[in-house]
């Protein structure tokens, strides 16, 4: 009987998976990887546990909060402080929910991962692993996946890939799940409340970017803003300056301590750099080659179709067929060969 360990978050997404993994057959572990200390994260805990209770399966916790502070938490800060905005969860799943569970398989001396995503895997004709879209568009998770490695798609199973949301809380209820209708969290983990500048105002214990000049795009001052941690590019609400029409964050100066407002057409873009790449479906792009693709900015844009090109040791240049908007230094973007994702970056 081959085992799995399947990272268990509390939610109903990763104890349906633990279900439907022991009805296949598998030996199942559940752990949860304990990646920051409060009251939610307590929670969670206790209801994985009694989900593993209800199911019959093996459940531990792994502390994973020394390496959630250094790989994710620091790296989100400072990229804030530097004009930035990150995405931390598609470094999270490599760095901390892959590598973790890896841990605990080898220690349960266990072939296989799982977790709650909604996606598939399948190998190319190439004979290369890659994350693949959910049957269920609506709630399809590939974008955040795209850092995973060959080796870790190789020892891991997403369960949830053909379903939609509705069939797995049916799932669930009907398995005595007590969780079966939690609701879902939208924010990122460790700042539930959404107010970003307040985390890492906390987190820099003072040292924050000082208060700066609004510009146009002309380089005429408009104003003063709070200090470059409380914008992002696209932003419209929040800016504290009437300047009698929609205008939005249309990029951010770190340099000058700069944030340059706009109108709505001067954030779209045709041409997008991306570096820290992360190959998946596509094995690599020689310099000076070009490939088409699909493309997108972030994880509810939809794909949009674009030409890459290597133009760089670790850069690549997209060309999108249709102007995106806001594409914000920090951000992720990913690209589709059809429904498997060929290959992602950070935004520069």
């Amino acid at each position: 009987m081959a085992g799995v360990v399947v990272g268990m978050s509390g939610g109903v997404d990763s104890a349906v998976a633990c279900v439907l993994l022991k009805a296949a057959g598998y030996k199942v572990y559940g752990v949860t990887l304990k990646i920051w200390h409060d009251i939610n994260r307590c929670c969670e805990v206790n209801e994985a546990a009694r989900t593993c209770e209800i199911l019959g399966i093996p459940y531990s916790v792994v502390n994973m909060e020394k390496e959630f502070m250094a790989d994710v938490v620091d790296p989100f800060t400072e990229a804030y402080r530097s004009g930035k905005t990150p995405n931390p969860c598609t470094g999270c799943n490599r760095d901390i929910k892959w590598t973790g569970l890896l841990k605990a398989a080898a220690f349960h001396n266990a072939e296989f991962i799982a977790t709650g995503h909604y996606a598939r895997i399948e190998k190319t004709p190439s004979g290369r692993l890659a994350v693949k879209e959910s049957e269920n568009t609506a709630k399809d998770q590939s974008y955040m996946l795209y850092r995973l490695t060959q080796e870790m798609l190789s020892r891991t199973i997403f369960p949830l890939g053909g379903l939609t949301k509705e069939e797995v809380r049916k799932i669930a209820k009907a398995s005595g799940i007590e969780v079966y209708n939690k609701e879902e969290s939208q924010e990122i983990c460790f700042v539930p409340d959404g107010d970003y500048a307040d985390f890492i105002e906390d987190r820099l214990e003072g040292n924050v970017p000082p208060e700066g000049n609004y510009v146009d795009t002309e380089g005429n001052i408009l104003g003063r803003h709070k200090g470059i941690i409380n914008y992002t590019i696209g932003q419209r609400r929040g800016l504290g300056i009437a300047l009698g029409e929609r205008q939005y964050v249309t990029r951010i100066d770190p340099e000058k301590n700069e944030v340059i407002i706009g109108d709505d057409d001067d954030l779209f873009k045709r041409e997008v750099k991306i570096r820290d790449l992360s190959f998946m479906a596509t094995e690599d792009i020689r310099h000076g080659e070009e490939i088409r693709l699909e493309g997108k900015i972030r994880y509810h844009h939809p794909k949009v179709p674009c030409t890459l090109t290597r133009t760089g040791e670790d850069e690549i240049t997209a060309l999108f067929d249709d102007a995106v908007r806001a594409p914000a230094p920090g951000q992720s973007a990913v690209f589709y060969d059809d429904d498997l994702v060929a290959l992602g970056g950070t935004i520069v």
